[in-house]
């Protein structure tokens, strides 16, 4: 199968990234020190190959980042160097020996339309919650750019651990501490497009409170009205069950699916009306 063409429009777009884990494997589980790798390379990658970033999401098996690019070579090595020292950092940190992403990311360029961005930022806003994991998009344990979002920052920091010192330093026979030779990496927040002729106050009032609050009520319900037992993001993703042969979806399974796209067709309104606003 031949790759898809990284298409990007002369003057620049917004684009959704996505990357997926091999077999869909649970090797990004969220915990303080994931966390801090995550937003270092990041900040990193963002400091040597700038572009602007308006959100990201990780969960357990797959991310999604919002970048604001010029062309697809700015994109390309952005995302090189993102994914492949993510990928070693995550396989030092969980022994994986075979290849942590399940293939080349998937970059899909976004429409200069208003309702369109801000759906995008809505879906991503809305992870943690539209599986059922957590109430809130805030509670996910995971990096989530929904905190610094409704806290009205536009930086976060992170911890890149610079292995190349780390590495001379064993040949020398120096002991070190786990946090020693790292350095602070930022990530920088940037707004929608369609949002940037807006002050600060007005997009966390007008918008991003609104998608949060909107991402909040999707969270799947059973059948007596609270969430699901799958609550706890940490032991629900501890370890994935073994691989089974494909089966018929059980009703309750595609009863999940609707619920949830009905959900998302809730946010979907709010968003196109509160980008007809601005």
């Amino acid at each position: 199968m031949g790759r898809r063409l990284r298409f990007i429009p002369p003057e620049g777009a917004l684009v959704e990234v996505t990357c997926r884990t091999v077999q869909g494997r649970f090797l990004l589980t969220p915990s303080t020190e994931l966390n801090e790798i995550i937003l270092g390379v990041l900040g990193r990658a963002q400091r040597l190959y700038p572009v602007g970033c308006c959100g990201y999401a990780c969960l357990s098996n797959h991310y999604h980042i919002l970048l604001e690019v010029a062309d697809a070579r700015q994109l390309s090595t952005f995302m090189g160097y993102f994914n492949s020292n993510l990928a070693r950092e995550v396989a030092r940190r969980t022994g994986w020996t075979d290849k942590v992403w399940a293939r080349r990311y998937q970059a899909i360029p976004v429409s200069e339309e208003p309702g369109a961005q801000v759906a995008r930022l809505a879906y991503l806003l809305s992870h943690g919650t539209k599986e059922g994991l957590v109430e809130t998009p805030a509670q996910w344990p995971g990096v989530h750019c929904v905190r610094p979002l409704l806290a009205g920052e536009s930086s976060v920091e992170g911890l890149w651990f610079d292995r190349t010192r780390e590495y001379n330093a064993r040949l020398r026979g120096e002991s070190f501490e786990r946090r020693k030779l790292t350095n602070i990496e930022t990530v920088t927040l940037s707004p929608l497009p369609c949002w940037k002729h807006l002050t600060p106050e007005a997009r966390l009032v007008g918008g991003v409170e609104e998608l949060a609050a909107a991402a909040a009520a999707i969270a799947f319900l059973d059948s007596a009205g609270t969430l699901s037992a799958r609550t706890d993001p940490l032991t629900m993703n501890s370890c994935r069950p073994p691989m089974k042969g494909p089966s018929k979806p059980s009703s309750r399974r595609r009863w999940t699916s609707s619920r949830r796209e009905v959900g998302m067709s809730r946010v979907m309104r709010t968003c196109g009306e509160e980008g007809g606003r601005s």
